[in-house]
């Protein structure tokens, strides 16, 4: 018996798979199975590379799909001219073990991530039609910051974003590049931070923090770019009057810097589950602003799933 070929979709494929939108709903699933144990996502594997380079391992099974994602994270690649992150998610049938398609990897990390902090937005910041935050501050200019971008011009298409970078001339080139990603797109100005944004999203790789304002009531604190104990966005001034949340309770106790630095007590730190489970998967949230919060996420093969369950049902259709 012939086996079909399996299909392997490189960045611009891959992204066309997983819209943002939808994207952010099968989040909200898989946060919940992952939760409810209905999806298995041990700790990723961590292997060395050369000159400082990691390969990372993350299964990740579900009664309907099973997915691997393996990818190569190499620093040095700067002066490579090539990009930081290689790697694919491979799809299998849950049933037979049979490889289903094969995504690009950096791609799906990019966008899963982008999504995951969306639906950050959607639980702790978009309180109805009416209430949609309307101003979005990124902090960094890289890769994700440019997925941030596209998933605010895909959800908040009339949002107003102000980007700082690690130097003004970063964050002005960004915004020359990306102009009419969204409504209003500008470098912040000086180092003061309007009372106006209502999101902050955090996307460097920082060993000292970027963000560490008075923590304040209607305006939503995002870390993502900080994954090792060793690197930290988020101050302590921040962190401290804030109610924090994750996305996986258990990779945060080991790669949330931020977090750990701060040294929170991890008995008062929530996982999105716990609100999006009370919530229903049919609405945003059911917790009032009353409160400043501090979201940070980790990542974790479970979001590789809820990305793939996309693909799977996108491929399906056609």
């Amino acid at each position: 018996m012939t086996r079909p070929t399996t299909q392997i979709f490189d960045a611009a494929a891959t992204a066309r798979l997983i819209p943002y939108a939808t994207l952010v709903d099968a989040l909200k699933r898989a946060s919940i199975d992952y939760a409810q144990k209905r999806i298995a996502s041990p700790e990723r594997l961590v292997v060395p590379l050369n000159e400082g380079g990691i390969m990372l391992s993350m299964p990740a099974t579900a009664p309907d799909l099973a997915i691997h994602k393996l990818v190569n994270v190499c620093a040095s690649n700067g002066p490579r001219n090539l990009p930081t992150i290689h790697g694919q998610v491979m799809a299998f049938d849950a049933d037979t073990g049979e490889t289903l398609f094969i995504l690009d990897g950096p791609t799906v990390t990019g966008r899963r991530t982008a999504a995951m902090s969306m639906l950050g937005v959607e639980t702790f910041a978009a309180r109805s039609d009416v209430r949609k935050p309307r101003e979005f501050l990124l902090i960094g200019t890289g890769t994700q910051a440019l997925n941030h971008l596209q998933a605010i011009g895909e959800l908040f298409p009339d949002a107003r974003v102000l980007v700082k970078g690690s130097a003004p001339a970063r964050a002005e080139a960004f915004c020359a590049a990306h102009r009419g990603s969204v409504r209003e797109l500008h470098p912040l100005s000086g180092a003061t931070i309007p009372e106006s944004i209502d999101v902050v999203i955090a996307l460097t790789t920082s060993k000292q923090a970027v963000y560490d304002e008075a923590a304040r009531v209607g305006r939503l604190v995002i870390g993502v770019g900080a994954f090792t104990p060793a690197m930290v966005e988020i101050g302590t001034r921040t962190i401290a009057a804030s109610a924090l949340f994750v996305d996986d309770p258990a990779g945060a106790k080991h790669e949330a810097g931020d977090f750990i630095q701060a040294g929170v007590d991890w008995a008062t730190v929530r996982g999105i589950a716990s609100v999006l489970e009370k919530a229903g998967l049919e609405t945003t949230s059911s917790l009032p602003m009353e409160q400043p919060v501090v979201f940070k996420s980790v990542g974790c093969a479970a979001w590789d799933l809820a990305a793939c369950r996309v693909a799977r049902d996108a491929l399906s259709a056609a």
